[in-house]
């Protein structure tokens, strides 16, 4: 049997919180493979036949290039020397608000391109070492769009936040869909000197439309075109980056290389590390014009002052409107019409190291940019085939991708010493909330955990759901943790309605999760399961706070608030939409169920928890009761409080499926404290409901002591 119920609408209030987890700092050292500080450039003329005069010029270059390289090897292991003798004598330096963070940049070179009309000075002294201030704000700018595109923004952001020693300040370009989950992701992970603001995208399309373009990234390929006209107008430079970047060293390194950038200088970018732009991967391929081998738009370092003063808008236009009359579309999207404009204007372009972008495109020239996989500081997967592609580091490659992809997010909220977080009201609020805690109280765990910031990442999965036009529809609800994934399968074959689902994992149990839902036909197969992940923290399994997200991304009018192990009857979900009454359901007469044909209505009973349909507007869980005991109880409790009226349905039922018994569940038998503390927080709960409810709240304290 089942019920469904509705009553008056309350609101209640929940808190927000931050866990500030003390930093780390971490220097990394950089040995190059470099010739007088220059990167090794991926030359055309490394495609054409070798000569013997080619040749010997070619051994000579690369003997010269050994030896430089091992001069660098001796020069990096006498600086790591020093380091260790100056760490050793003391890190005060590291804590001192006016001390200062160096980044090193190993050099820039000018590759072949120089001669193409690149200006000199993409060239660098090793002794010249930009500085980038120890508190100053570092500017990145991201385009997203999309589930997966989410999913792709996270693992970048960890892998920057796990280096980095500065503020940071995101510009999200999202449309509604990557906004509304990056947005909750960063409120509930509330990382120390991290600032993100969004930009509408799909405000942004009008812009860009008129470009036709073949590249698997769609139209939101093409919006770092508008960058200058989208973002603040008093952001001078802004580090540009692609979804499908890692980071495997601090950002300060490369927000460091503005300071090198002369003249005309507007872009700083990596050469592309493929022949696309030479034209020779195929019989009559065409692409855009390009200097070289064209560059790569993965990483861009933009100065955003300068090219707004010379034009940057009309420039990009023109150049578009004048190859699209030949080309007719893009290829590469936005990175097609970059090169187009370097092409006609090279002195606007400082050519960064390759190792600021490692490309593992289809056909990647990258193993021939670096001599070891220690070199690297961002790689690049921009290929469609992403961890699949082919490359003799790709092993590698994928170890790292994979260690920032499980890695535990909420390690990287730690705090940057020395600098000051912006004012933050939840933060504030939590700390006044918990300093108003006994710690010396047996409970304090528990009332603890009613305050803790759960790290959120709403919508994991491709999501789609179309709202029917007679109000009747139900979602499913439920939460459930990684011992109870095998149940999945199940309750989409018996329930073809929309679910919502709350599921409380690590950061690696996620990815297990992802991997296990896209090798199941069933669960693929469903677009309209929506998947919000909440990552795990502290000891208790928070099932009230799961309940209240699954419940809170709900689109349809009606919930049916289930549990994981009850399986719905086949048939379930449409049988509901024609019994949605504008009531509810409570303590069933079994015997009169078996019998019924009609609706009945019960009253309230104690310590009753029936699973319900209730409307979407009904109230929330009450989070004080975590793991086993009275959260499910507590909450019925309230609808009543409300004066919901409980109506049973016949012909509806679920199974109880067998399980092995939960780990608060052994907690509650085997803990005396567990259980006296379960106690108390009962009964604070019922002298809020007498402080809300007044005298009609009596009769839940009446029947407790009776029951």
């Amino acid at each position: 049997m089942l019920g469904i119920c509705r009553g008056r609408r309350k609101f209640l209030a929940a808190s927000l919180t931050v866990l500030c987890i003390p930093a780390i700092t971490w220097l990394y050292l950089f040995a190059g493979s470099f010739e007088d500080g220059k990167p090794v450039s991926l030359s055309p003329l490394e495609s054409q036949p070798h000569s013997p005069r080619y040749a010997a010029a070619g051994q000579r270059e690369r003997e010269s290039l050994e030896v430089r390289v091992r001069e660098v090897e001796e020069e990096n292991r006498a600086l790591r020397r020093q380091l260790s003798l100056a760490q050793g004598r003391g890190p005060a330096h590291r804590h001192g608000n006016h001390s200062k963070s160096y980044s090193v940049e190993e050099g820039t070179g000018d590759s072949e391109n120089l001669r193409a009309g690149i200006v000199a000075g993409n060239s660098s002294e090793c002794g010249q070492q930009p500085v980038v201030e120890k508190c100053e704000t570092i500017h990145v700018a991201i385009v997203c769009a999309g589930y997966n595109a989410s999913r792709d923004v996270v693992t970048l952001v960890k892998s920057v936040l796990f280096h980095r020693r500065n503020p940071l300040h995101f510009h999200l370009i999202a449309d509604s869909i990557a906004e509304q989950i990056l947005a909750t992701l960063f409120q509930t992970w509330m990382v120390p000197a991290v600032r993100v603001d969004f930009y509408n995208a799909d405000e942004l399309k009008s812009e860009v439309s008129w470009i036709p373009n073949k590249h698997y990234s769609g139209i939101y390929g093409l919006m770092k075109l508008v960058l200058t006209k989208t973002l603040p107008a008093n952001l001078e430079r802004v580090i540009v980056l692609d979804t499908d970047i890692t980071f495997a060293t601090d950002i300060a390194e490369l927000w460091a290389v503005f300071h090198k950038f002369k003249g005309q200088q507007v872009l700083g970018l990596v050469e592309n590390q493929s022949d696309w732009y030479l034209g020779n991967l195929w019989k009559n391929h065409r692409p855009w014009p390009a200097l070289g081998r064209g560059y790569n738009t993965g990483v861009i370092l933009l100065l955003l002052d300068k090219l707004r003063k010379m034009k940057w808008e009309q420039m990009w236009r023109l150049t578009a409107e004048r190859e699209l009359m030949g080309m007719l579309s893009t290829s590469l999207a936005d990175q097609d019409i970059f090169n187009a404009v370097i092409k006609q204007n090279p002195f606007l372009v400082y050519q960064l190291p390759c190792f600021w972008n490692v490309q593992l495109s289809d056909h990647t020239r990258s193993e021939q940019c670096y001599r070891d996989v220690s070199d690297l500081k961002v790689i690049h997967w921009n290929s469609p085939k992403k961890l699949r592609v082919k490359n003799k580091h790709v092993e590698f490659f994928r170890n790292l991708y994979l260690t920032f992809l499980e890695y535990d997010g909420n390690l990287l909220r730690r705090e940057l010493f020395g600098c000051p977080s912006e004012a933050d009201v939840n933060s504030e609020n939590l700390q006044k909330q918990l300093s108003e805690l006994d710690e010396d109280d047996l409970c304090y765990e528990f009332r603890r955990e009613r305050f803790t910031v759960h790290r959120t990442h709403l919508y994991f999965l491709h999501y789609e759901y179309e709202p029917v036009s007679d109000n009747t529809d139900v979602t499913l609800v439920a939460q459930l943790s990684m011992d109870r994934l095998q149940m999945l399968e199940a309750i989409c074959k018996h329930w073809e309605g929309p679910i919502s689902l709350a599921l409380y994992l690590s950061d690696a149990e996620a990815q297990q999760f992802l991997r296990y839902a896209q090798g199941s036909e069933v669960l693929m197969s469903r677009h309209n399961v929506a998947y919000h992940i909440v990552y795990k923290e502290g000891q208790f399994y928070p099932v009230n706070l799961l309940r209240n997200v699954a419940m809170k991304h709900v689109g349809t009018p009606y919930m049916f608030l289930s549990d994981i192990d009850f399986l719905p009857m086949y048939g379930l979900y449409e049988y509901l939409r024609y019994h949605v009454w504008t009531k509810g359901h409570a303590p069933t007469n079994f015997a009169k169920w078996r019998t019924a044909t009609t609706p009945y209505r019960v009253e309230w009973e104690a310590d009753f928890e029936p699973y319900v349909v209730v409307r979407r507007d009904c109230p929330e869980y009450d989070r004080r009761f975590v793991g086993f005991g009275w959260n499910k109880v507590a909450h019925i409790m309230e609808l009543d409080a409300q004066e919901y009226e409980f109506i049973v349905l016949p012909n509806a039922y679920m199974i109880h499926m067998p399980h092995a018994p939960s780990f608060d569940i052994t907690k509650f038998r085997s803990n005396k404290q567990y259980r006296i503390c379960l106690k108390t927080l009962k009964e604070e709960f019922q002298q809020d409901m007498s402080r809300r409810y007044g005298f009609a709240a009596l009769k839940y304290l009446t029947a407790e002591n009776n029951s």
